[in-house]
């Protein structure tokens, strides 16, 4: 079934919603990805059919919609408005769209960031799972430098040379091109300036529902100086909080040997979030389920 929402400035995000039982909201491309662009995700160890293994490995016991939201900014940027409490709004406005009064929300990197400011505005959440980024501890401040070097890259139209990896799906950061238009950057510059001093340790504290982090326990990224010279280390961050989230009420895994793409694999996200989202959401039966507003 095919039904849409509108985000905060207006714009139309297509839904895609499968299965029944209890909602879960899965920010992700319900579509493979093929051709050209296929190949070169392979090359560098992602899956062009991530989302749809995701919404199939779901469905089978939860009511899954899935709108992709990171492919719907990248397309219609939001350079100046792409704020957390506008990221939180989008998804709620989601939830709205398919009548959920309560669901589940699972996000992975920035989208798992997204979950956490989901959770502190709202009590709707049944469950949340945020992979690829730790709730405590959150490089917010190496994110912000990131997204700024690659935002003054795009201002200055890139950067001559091939993108490279090291044979292992890393890229070669001095030699990586950015062809994104300048406005696609801002908006992810705009996202982490407004998280600037933002108190993680309250955020994961006050979240009240069943909460699940997990993360690769390789996933580090070391940026040269050209991006900025920082070390986003999502593993560290996790593994620095663990008791404390544990303490908390949070579920953590670390997943052993794998970096931020791996992770992010569906035979690895699977068999760690499907059973959790089964046993989270056991005792709170289904979710009433009525008809999303029309795509047609």
């Amino acid at each position: 079934m095919m039904g849409y929402s509108t985000t905060h400035d207006g714009d139309r995000l297509d839904l895609e919603i499968t299965g029944s039982g209890p909602t879960v909201l899965l920010p992700v491309d319900p579509t493979p990805i093929t051709g050209d662009r296929a190949e070169e995700m392979r090359r560098w160890g992602a899956d062009p059919a991530l989302g749809r293994a995701l919404v199939d490995g779901l469905s089978d016991r939860f009511r899954v919609v899935a709108f992709d939201y990171e492919g719907h900014v990248m397309g219609r940027p939001k350079p100046t408005t792409l704020t957390p409490g506008n990221v939180a709004a989008d998804i709620l406005a989601v939830a709205d769209a398919v009548e959920a009064e309560s669901f589940a929300y699972y996000g992975y990197s920035w989208l798992a960031l997204a979950g956490l400011q989901l959770a502190i505005r709202t009590d709707r959440l049944s469950a949340l799972v945020m992979g690829g980024f730790p709730a405590l501890n959150g490089p917010y401040a190496e994110m912000l430098e990131v997204t700024t070097a690659a935002h003054r890259r795009a201002e200055a139209g890139g950067h001559d040379g091939r993108q490279e990896t090291d044979g292992g799906g890393e890229p070669d950061w001095d030699t990586v091109e950015i062809s994104a238009p300048p406005e696609r950057t801002r908006q992810f510059v705009t996202l982490y300036e407004a998280l600037t001093g933002f108190d993680d340790r309250a955020a994961a504290a006050s979240v009240r529902c069943p909460r699940l982090c997990f993360a690769g326990a390789a996933d580090t990224i070391v940026y040269p100086e050209s991006w900025g010279g920082v070390t986003v280390d999502i593993a560290g961050g996790l593994m620095r909080g663990r008791a404390e989230l544990a303490e908390a009420g949070w579920d953590v895994e670390l997943l052993d040997g794998l970096d931020h793409l791996g992770a992010m694999l569906p035979h690895h996200v699977l068999p760690v979030v499907a059973p959790w989202l089964r046993g989270a959401l056991a005792a709170r039966g289904d979710v009433p389920v009525r008809r999303p507003r029309s795509a047609g």
